[in-house]
Parts: C-alpha cells; structure tokens; sequence
C-alpha cells in the first residue's frame, strides 16, 4: 500500500472517504440519544436567524438546510459533521499539494491532521462550531498557499469566503487571517501579493458573508459578548500578576493539548533528520513558521493586556492547522529520504482511526458496565413514548427550560415544535386542542428526582395560551444498556387547552 500511496498521493482521499463513511455508520448504530453540541443543533434548526446565541451562526445555518432538506434525524446530524471533515482533509490536502513537491509528505501532512485531538476525536465526539473552523481553517490554508504560489480570482476568492466561513463559525478564527496577512507583509517574496487588486474581491467577499451576523451581532452585544468574555477571563480581583501568570500557565497546557502529540508522532517519524530539519527552511516553512509565531505572540499579549486567562485547547484549533504542514514543510527542505517516515505514517494513523472508532462506537456501552452512564445511555425514547401513551399521540407544544432536553425531545417527536425558556426570541408556530396539547418536561440534571413544578419558567407559557397548571407527572425509566435496577427519572406535565 506505501508504494501505492507514494504513486498516487489522492487515494489517501479514498482512504480518509471510507474512514469518515464508517464514523458515519458507527453514529447511526449507537443509542439515538444526543450530546450536548447535537441537541442545541436539533433544537435550533426550527429556525434561521443571523444569530442564536454566544457562538457565531454558520454551523447552524448549515444544519437548518441539511435538516430542512432529509428532516429532523441522528442522519441529519451526522451526515452534515463527517461531510465538513472529510472536506477538511480534501483542503488541507490541496493545501499540502501545493506547498510540497513529494507526495509522499504531502501524505504524511494530510494524515497529521489524526494526531490532533480535537480534530480527530473531540470533533467526531460532540463538537459543532469547532467542526466548521476546522473545515475554515482548512480552506483558508489551501486558498492562501495557492494565491500565494499561482495567484488568480479563484484563489484570492477562496481566501475571502474561507475567513467569511471562518469568523461566523468562531470568532478567534480572526487570528489565522491576521496573522497570515502579516506573515506576507513581512516576506519580501510574498508581499506584492498583498497589492494585488484582487485582494479586493477577497475583502468583499468575506465582508458579505460576516455582515449578517455582523449587524446582529451590533444589536445583541451583552449575548454574543458576555459569555464569551466570561469564559475568557477570571476574577478581576485576583490581581494582574495572577491573572498573568494563570493565563500564561494555561496556554502551555493549551499548545501541549492541540499540538503535543502532533510534535511527537511527527518529529519521531523524521527522527534521523531532525538536526537536518533544525537548520533547513524554504520559503514556505518561513512563513508558515511565521504564522504560528505571531499567532502564539498575539494571544501572550491578550494575556498581558486583555485579561484573558483561560485558553482552551479547542479554541486554537484552527491557529494551530497549519502545524503538521509546517513540520513536512521543514522535513522538505531538509531533502529527507521520505520512505520510512511514510510508511510509520500510514502505520500510526491505522492505528489512530482504528482506536477512534472503537471509542466511539464502545462509548455507550463500556460506561454502564461500571455505572459510568454517558448521554448516550438516557432513555429519551422511552420518555417520549410514555407521553405519546399517556396523550394518545403527539403533543401540539413541548416546552422547557434544559436546551439538551429539548434537543433530544424534537429528535424524538420531529413533527412538534419545541419551546425553550432560554431562547426567548425563537418560539415556533403551533397549534392545540384537545388532542394536541401542550407538554412541559423538565429533569433534574443528574436524572434523579426531578424539582417541582417549575413555574419561574413555564408560567409565561400557561398566562399566554390562557392554560392551568397542569399536574406533574414523575417517571422512571431504566438507563439505555443500564444495568438492572439502575434508572433515570423525568417530569413532564399535560396541558389542555
């Protein structure tokens, strides 16, 4: 298979096609119970808007077509997340072709995306928005080395609908656009690039797509920015020096989280040409190297200055893409024999994708085992039938307070409508009597006895639609491959009209 691959560098894309087909497959097996990331998808894509919340619009809007177009399903979920990544690797394996002149790293580069955790297992897991930037991020690269290599109204085109895609799928994406643009400025070789006055159908065309979001964004400032803001920074009162030296702390953790088993795995494969690599450059590894530099200096100064201390590893995914590129890009310039390191390559990622998917094919299963119950083990299905029993059919309205709850009651009942007390602004259209009333359903969040009736949130809902309050009805049910004994508890209240 290694002279095959070395022959024919593409067919890596058929491998990662099937690979992706099978994450497919394993999603559609396992309990049809969502994560979190999953059921705020299903409950948000009732609607369009150009903003929902602190997270920036694009995969939902993307989800709203996708779920507008094969219905509300796990199918709808899953098609659209390992679509966007195997899209990813197509990029970031355009973007590798045209920075490298041996196929065999161009392989190799392409593969290092699997030793990225977030990329390769917390995305499959339960992420979304990172899911796009990752996908962004992956087209900004292959449009940027392009334009930089071939310039032409494609390329410059690409580099403004990927930064567009990027800053509304996650706001940090700004960086890489950024720090690229000053990356060329400061290369002698690249910087007529920038003077190009096709960099204007760039700037257009990632403004058109941000300036939705962007006006929405000016209107609900307090939502889009508090939250954000909030899981940035900590207590103000603990000093600047703490703030500092907590912040700088964290983004260690941060860069061996998103980068540390990609240096390992990549820097063991050239292992006799590391000094090689060390003192060799090209003009590609230089700015790439450049990028991530000004990348890590421009979040050290938001520590410093902005009081940010609290970098997640996940929220630099997208800064830190370009990494297994830029070490084949160095490996390249070294002029290493590229035989063993691909063939180690193609060994260490069959391991990786094997593992993944066993992970996260065995999630729901292994955990109960141990009384270890995952998300996947609640029974929604079962609470969902014992209201349709109890009603005799469908209710007109589900309503409550818990987003995840919620999520997974639509994927469920896909023919009624879901209201939520923390999406104030989005309540959907719908329609009761006798036979269709409306359901409040609420749960304690460890699934043991649920709170009483919880009218600080659902009496709006009865004074608008003239309602009672209805009784409380308390069900417990056993957990999805729990074992014996073990059960989850939900309340669910019935409402005439």
């Amino acid at each position: 298979m290694q002279s095959l691959i070395s022959r024919r560098p593409h067919l890596i894309l058929a491998v990662l096609g099937t690979y992706f087909l099978l994450h497919l497959i394993v999603r559609l097996s396992i309990p049809n119970a969502l994560e979190l990331d999953e059921a705020e998808q299903i409950l948000l894509s009732q609607w369009f808007a150009f903003g929902y919340n602190s997270q920036p619009p694009f995969y939902n809007w993307v989800q709203y077509g996708v779920t507008s177009l094969f219905g509300v399903s796990l199918f709808s979920l899953s098609i659209l997340k390992c679509s966007m990544l195997f899209l990813s690797y197509v990029f970031y394996w355009l973007a590798a072709r045209s920075t490298l002149k041996n196929g065999s790293l161009v392989v190799v580069a392409t593969l290092g995306l699997l030793t990225v955790p977030q990329v390769v297992f917390e995305a499959q897991r339960d992420l979304t928005h990172s899911v796009a930037t990752i996908f962004a991020g992956s087209l900004f690269l292959y449009g940027f080395f392009r334009t930089l290599k071939t310039p032409s109204a494609i390329s410059y085109a690409i580099v403004g609908i990927a930064t567009g895609i990027g800053v509304i799928s996650k706001y940090n994406f700004a960086l890489l656009p950024a720090a690229a643009f000053i990356a060329a400025l400061i290369d002698t070789d690249f910087r007529k690039r920038l003077f190009d006055w096709r960099l204007i159908l760039t700037i257009v065309l990632a403004i058109a797509i941000v300036l939705p979001h962007a006006l929405w964004f000016l209107d609900h400032l307090d939502l889009a920015i508090d939250r954000t803001l909030h899981k940035m920074t900590g207590d103000e009162s603990k000093g600047l020096a703490l703030q500092v030296s907590t912040g700088l702390l964290r983004f260690v953790v941060a860069i061996i989280g998103i980068a540390g088993l990609s240096v390992v795995v990549l820097l063991s494969l050239f292992a006799r040409s590391l000094p090689a690599m060390w003192r060799a450059s090209s003009r590609w590894s230089r700015i790439s190297g450049c990028i991530l530099l000004i990348e890590i200096g421009a979040i050290a100064l938001m520590i410093l200055f902005a009081g940010v201390d609290n970098i997640a590893d996940r929220w630099l995914t997208p800064l830190f893409l370009i990494l297994p590129l830029y070490i084949c890009m160095k490996a390249e310039s070294a002029e290493v024999d590229t035989g063993v390191p691909l063939r180690a390559s193609l060994a260490v990622s069959g391991v990786i994708m094997a593992v993944v998917l066993v992970v996260l094919a065995m999630r729901a299963y292994w955990g109960p085992l141990f009384g270890d119950y995952q998300r996947l083990n609640i029974p929604y299905d079962s609470f969902a039938d014992t209201i349709r029993k109890d009603i005799g059919g469908e209710p007109g309205l589900i309503v409550g307070y818990d987003p995840h709850l919620e999520g997974n009651m639509r994927l469920q009942m896909p023919g009624t409508p879901v209201q939520s007390y923390f999406y104030p602004d989005f309540k959907p259209t719908f329609h009761l009597d006798a036979k269709h009333p409306v359901v409040f359903v609420w749960r304690d969040d460890k699934g043991k006895t649920p709170p009483a009736w919880p009218n600080e949130y659902f009496g709006d809902v009865l004074t608008e639609n003239g309602l009672k309050q209805p009784e409380t009805h308390v069900v417990t049910l056993p957990y999805i491959y729990g074992r014996p004994g073990d059960t989850y508890q939900f309340a669910y209240a019935v409402a005439y009209p």
